[in-house]
């Protein structure tokens, strides 16, 4: 394990995404910079390990995106994009369809990335598609860089320049029951509400509006919503890589659970949960941290499966997600059960079948994984395995049939494999308008909590996902009270 006894410039503390996006915007400024990570290998959500379970040995080859598996916001994220990730040998597939929402009697919603055979597959309600997702599809680059702003210097450009009309029109009718009536068929309908589901929090709400109109842009746009063939981790090891290449260091199976376990330096970075970095720091700062709720939870449902699922629709199959939770009144019906903390009957999931797109997936024998979110009540200790079944049967019929064995991780143990997960919130807080604004709390920087300490994880703008914004965003703040030029993050430099 590397040393860390000489005084640092940083420590960061988490090696998730927005973690190591900060350490090596940093090391690449010049700085002496350590991350500091509780399991034995980095990624924090963005880790893909071995998939073994009772009845799957390690011989299989299996592997698992441990949280996140499909990187939506990674090629429109300014730091992913000047990093470039595809010139560093991530390999981005992209499916034709973005994500699919399977209904009863065989009918499913299907967002193609091309938007005009959406529109074709939408039928009646094709031209009203067009009339809402198009605009935020043409200023889809202007779209992602409002959403991950630090929400406290829009870009002005991009707000005038057409996205900032096109998320308003978006808003207006996503946003409340009343532009239920914009819909004329309950399939355009559930397809949108299934994206919005996202934010796990109440159907409709401005926030899940918003994620709708982001993540509905970024669908119809050239890179999809984009897998990375071998797992997700290929993201970590190209962070990593650059990280180590600047001089940066990485201490793993170092768990940090207060400061006296944190190595000297002059700046620290949290990328942690606001609740596990309140416990780091004294009053007043803790106090601050711990007004921001913890946000609903998952379940994880690592499945292993001896053929592809036989979704009812065929279209789902080419899907690179897969909402699963049946009609708009159903989705919200689920998600107002888990706000209000009880289990529905008829969860909402997010499942992805990855070697559909990427044939490397598939063990040895054929045997292949399945990806699942089960939306459940933070601290969730319950296997809700029987319930998403429930709902998987449904919509492919013999799905069942094709189950090897489902390693099960309740949103409680969420965070034995990631401290960040707080009672399984994959969120870092609640999520609401004000509460992606003002998250952890209303203050001018919400990067710098404490003399010295910043806040760079989801819990702090622009909220969750695989964009390291957050990061980058805490790192030129220190940047900037350093005095320092914000460096280029391309390759070769």
């Amino acid at each position: 394990m590397t040393t860390t006894s000489a005084l640092r410039d940083v420590v960061v503390v988490g090696s998730g995404p927005n973690g190591l996006a900060a350490a090596v915007t940093l090391a690449r400024a010049g700085l002496a910079v350590t991350v500091v990570e509780g399991q034995p290998e980095p990624g924090g959500g963005v880790r893909t390990l071995p998939l073994v379970s009772d009845r799957v040995g390690p011989d299989e080859g299996l592997l698992r995106d441990v949280c996140a598996a499909v990187p939506a916001a990674a090629p429109t994220s300014p730091f992913f994009a000047e990093l470039d990730l595809p010139a560093r040998g991530v390999d981005l597939l992209v499916p034709e369809v973005s994500y699919a929402q399977p209904l009863d009697g065989g009918r499913a919603g299907v967002a193609w990335r091309d938007l005009a055979r959406t529109v074709e597959g939408l039928g009646e309600d094709g031209e009203r598609w067009r009339r809402l997702v198009g605009p935020l599809v043409r200023h889809h680059e202007d779209v992602a860089r409002i959403a991950l702003s630090d929400k406290r210097s829009l870009p002005v450009a991009a707000v005038v320049g057409g996205a900032g009309a096109a998320l308003a029109a978006a808003l207006a009718v996503l946003s409340t029951r009343a532009g239920d009536r914009w819909w004329r068929t309950d399939v355009a309908h559930a397809l949108i509400t299934g994206v919005a589901a996202h934010t796990i929090t109440a159907l409709p709400s401005v926030a899940a509006a918003g994620t709708a109109a982001y993540l509905g842009a970024l669908a119809h746009s050239p890179s999809g919503w984009p897998l990375v063939r071998g797992g997700i981790g290929e993201i970590t090891r190209v962070l990593v890589a650059d990280l180590r290449a600047h001089g940066g260091q990485l201490v793993v199976d170092r768990p940090v659970r207060g400061r006296e376990d944190l190595p000297a330096a002059r700046h620290t970075l949290l990328d942690t949960h606001a609740c596990v970095a309140a416990r780091m720091l004294a009053e007043p700062f803790r106090g601050r941290l711990e007004r921001l709720p913890v946000g609903a939870g998952v379940c994880k449902l690592d499945y292993v499966l001896s053929a592809p699922v036989p979704w009812a629709h065929p279209d789902v199959a080419r899907a690179g997600t897969v909402h699963v939770g049946g009609s708009v009144e159903q989705m919200r019906q689920a998600e107002a059960e888990v706000a209000a903390g009880r289990h529905p009957d008829r969860p909402v999931l997010l499942v992805s079948d990855p070697a559909s797109h990427d044939p490397g997936r598939s063990g040895r024998s054929g045997l292949r994984p399945l990806w699942a979110y089960a939306h459940v009540p933070r601290g969730s200790d319950r296997d809700v395995r029987p319930q998403a079944e429930q709902q998987l049967e449904r919509f492919a019929p013999g799905f069942r049939d094709v189950v090897v064995d489902c390693v099960v991780t309740p949103a409680s143990r969420m965070a034995d494999h990631n401290a960040a997960l707080v009672d399984g919130d994959i969120s870092g807080g609640a999520v609401s308008m004000w509460r992606m604004v003002a998250r952890p709390g209303p203050r001018p920087d919400p990067y710098a909590v404490a003399p010295g300490v910043w806040l760079c994880s989801s819990s702090v703008p622009p909220g969750p996902g695989v964009h390291g914004m957050g990061g980058h965003h805490a790192a030129r703040r220190v940047l900037r009270e350093l005095g320092l030029p914000v460096p280029s993050l391309a390759p070769g430099r």
